[in-house]
């Protein structure tokens, strides 16, 4: 009886201590230190026309080829249909775009992470990203290939931003004390950020490979830790009207929920004029979206845009 009782203490203790470290481990990981300057969370706009007319065209020309802009895209053999859709479509239009595979394939050239951990191909694609590409590019645009993006909006959403500021935007959520950008809807990281996130990723205390809780957390939740530790915080990204402009959903989604939501106002209550990117876009529908953005053109109408985009150097984009 003496044993069964010291053996359900022992047990009881094992349990206390088990919970104890839960506990402390989870604090340690949402708090993040006191000593860091941080700011709170908060919705970034895009610029207005007013604003963009206000300045001289000229200046408004080398704004906006000073927004340099490298695509990261995270591509799976799995998945070829969707690598193939963006290799066709979207990605044209980055001034470079990058994938990253878990593997090495032979139809399409990318990055191999050899790795189908999550959190450890972010890890090595942003980290290849910098130490081949920091002096050429000023923003770092992250995104599945089942997301669609419009490049040109990205842009025109920089306009007004300093990339030598450390910023972190696309759509982001709160979980307990962690805001973190949801990787579905993309991920953009100035060069300042990512120069922070390449400094702690070396850190295995504050950026562990592993991961730093005793549960697994998804990729875009290590992410927001990590930056965390380096005093960033997520922004969301908002039109003039507070519409988002990274969707974490189709447009399909989009506009039935609006539909049901506001039956008169379709168009209005859907989706912004300006969005930057649609999550979870069958291939063809890739497609479509391409000739929509960028080919249907109305006979005749002029676009009175504030400044162009010119695409990149010897680009075949459309």
């Amino acid at each position: 009886a003496k044993m069964i009782k010291e053996g359900s203490s022992f047990m009881k203790g094992m349990m206390l201590g088990g919970i104890f470290c839960l506990v402390f481990t989870l604090f340690s990981n949402t708090k993040l230190g006191g000593e860091l300057q941080r700011h709170e969370q908060h919705s970034l706009k895009a610029p207005s026309k007013e604003e963009l007319l206000k300045l001289p065209e000229a200046k408004r020309m080398e704004l906006s080829l000073t927004i340099r802009v490298l695509c990261l895209i995270m591509v799976t053999p799995k998945e070829i249909g969707y690598w193939a859709s963006v290799v066709q479509t979207w990605s044209k239009h980055c001034d470079k775009a990058v994938f990253y595979s878990p593997e090495t394939i032979k139809v399409f050239e990318s990055v191999s992470l050899a790795t189908e951990d999550k959190w450890i191909q972010t890890r090595k694609a942003f980290k290849h990203a910098y130490e081949n590409f920091k002096d050429e590019y000023n923003w770092f645009f992250l995104a599945e290939s089942t997301t669609f993006a419009i490049i040109e909006n990205l842009k025109f959403f920089l306009l007004n931003k300093d990339p030598e500021q450390p910023f972190y935007i696309g759509h982001s959520v709160k979980s307990g004390d962690l805001e973190y950008v949801e990787f579905s809807s993309g991920v953009v990281l100035s060069i300042e950020a990512l120069e922070r996130l390449h400094r702690v990723l070396d850190d295995p205390v504050k950026c562990p490979e592993k991961g730093s809780l005793l549960w697994k957390m998804s990729e875009e939740k290590e992410l927001a830790v990590c930056l965390k530790y380096t005093g960033i915080v997520a922004d969301n990204a908002e039109d003039n009207e507070g519409k988002e402009l990274f969707n974490s959903k189709n447009i399909n989604t989009l506009v039935v929920e609006a539909m049901s939501n506001h039956p008169s106002e379709v168009v209005e209550g859907c989706c912004s004029d300006v969005a930057i990117t649609f999550h979870g876009q069958s291939p063809n529908h890739m497609h479509v979206l391409m000739y929509g953005v960028y080919r249907l053109r109305p006979y005749g109408h002029i676009f009175n845009d504030a400044l162009i985009f010119m695409p990149p150097v010897d680009s075949d984009n459309d």
